[in-house]
């Protein structure tokens, strides 16, 4: 693989839009590295609170003996290697939540409560905190107790049962799906509560369920349930709604995708691949009829496409303005161009690989865009700056 894109250097002294807020992030594993990385991208100071033996268990995800999920998704953070099942670790945590905006947690719903640290405990502690909880089920309901991995989640919401193909199984999705969404809803909840807090100098708690999230994605299938009575079945890459709509292979055997989803569209294609007349094709004139005969429109397309290799066709509907794309894997898209111009993948230093790797900061801010200002920290790479920090942090005496 040739490497085009120029590598970022990190810039620690520059500050982002979120640069006066400190985040304390006891979670583990992915929803809340995904929420505490969107703010620690635009400058807010995410202290990674972990364990001295282990770490956060994302460190242990790895790939070609490289821990490149934790490089991605720990970057811009400060380690700090805290045992707070001991009294003085305990102590310190609580000096650095009382001089903190956010805490994320993903301990099993009661977790924060056997520590000792309640949200009561915390407010009392820190009354404009925002404390993020994140679980499987939430917080309340009948499952609150229940741990609950995004896989467990992806199955029962909904999702899995819709994805796939109608003679294969339900299939869950190849990547933590539920928890990257949970994570992104989670930093849009996080700054909604610190902007109250802000107003009223009351903290909150932000109920972070990994169900609700995923399902919010198709929620619209509970009205069309109602309406209907009967669930969606999985299409494969085909659409319930319109159509034409699916994967195609080319003679070279790569893929492209297609979509017809307006009438307009639809007409160009007919256009596109010399068979005008199907525009009055009673089977074919509209979208509803099209969805109904769907397997057979795709056979007409794909007898087109698979005359041409992938390039020919791509730039035969490019030329007729049909919307069509290839179909790529992550090693197509490194040197692409429009990933490099874009910037969509940026290469930034790394003390193991040399350069990693990863997405460019999201979304793009033109006033106050985020920053790359630190790699991914070692286990405690950061302990004695936080403790140092913490000095001058006093405790009011606990009652008796």
């Amino acid at each position: 693989m040739t490497q085009t894109a120029q590598t970022h250097a990190f810039t620690p002294d520059q500050e982002g839009p979120l640069k006066d807020i400190k985040v304390v992030d006891m979670s583990r594993l992915v929803a809340g590295n995904m929420l505490s990385v969107f703010l620690a991208d635009f400058g807010a100071d995410v202290i990674k609170v972990e364990r001295p033996e282990k770490g956060d268990d994302l460190r242990h995800w790895r790939e070609g003996g490289q821990a490149v999920y934790w490089k991605v998704y720990g970057r811009n953070k400060r380690s700090l290697a805290l045992d707070i099942k001991s009294e003085d670790g305990l102590t310190q945590l609580k000096k650095l939540i009382k001089c903190s905006h956010v805490l994320i947690e993903n301990f099993v719903p009661g977790g924060l409560e056997k520590m000792g640290l309640s949200p009561n405990v915390l407010h009392a502690l820190n009354p404009a905190l925002v404390i993020a909880r994140v679980s499987g089920w939430g917080q309340t309901g009948p499952y609150s107790h229940k741990p609950g991995f995004g896989t467990l989640v992806e199955a029962m919401s909904g999702y899995a049962y819709l994805n796939g193909f109608p003679d294969k199984p339900p299939a869950l999705p190849p990547l933590a799906m539920a928890d990257m969404i949970a994570g992104m809803y989670g930093a849009a909840g996080v700054l909604t509560a610190l902007r109250s807090a802000e107003k009223t100098g009351v903290g909150q708690i932000v109920d972070l369920s990994l169900f609700e999230p995923i399902f919010s994605l198709i929620s619209s299938e509970a009205a069309k349930f109602q309406a209907t009575g009967t669930p969606t079945l999985r299409s494969g890459n085909q659409s319930a709604h319109t159509a034409p709509r699916n994967v195609y292979v080319c003679k070279d055997g790569k893929h492209i995708a297609m979509s017809g989803s307006m009438q307009s569209m639809a007409m160009r294609i007919f256009d596109t691949i010399g068979m005008p007349e199907l525009k009055t094709d009673p089977r074919f004139e509209n979208n509803d009829v099209r969805v109904q005969n769907k397997d057979l429109l795709d056979e007409i397309i794909q007898s087109f496409v698979s005359q041409r290799d992938q390039n020919d066709n791509l730039a035969l509907f490019e030329k007729a303005g049909v919307t069509a794309g290839p179909v790529y894997s992550v090693a197509d898209l490194i040197d692409h161009p429009y990933v490099t111009g874009r910037e969509a993948i940026v290469h930034v230093p790394d003390a193991d690989m040399g350069s990693v790797p990863m997405h460019n900061i999201i979304p793009r801010l033109s006033a106050s865009p985020g920053l790359f200002r630190r790699p991914a920290p070692t286990l405690g790479e950061h302990t004695a700056d936080i403790l140092a920090e913490l000095e001058h942090i006093q405790l009011a005496p606990e009652s008796p």
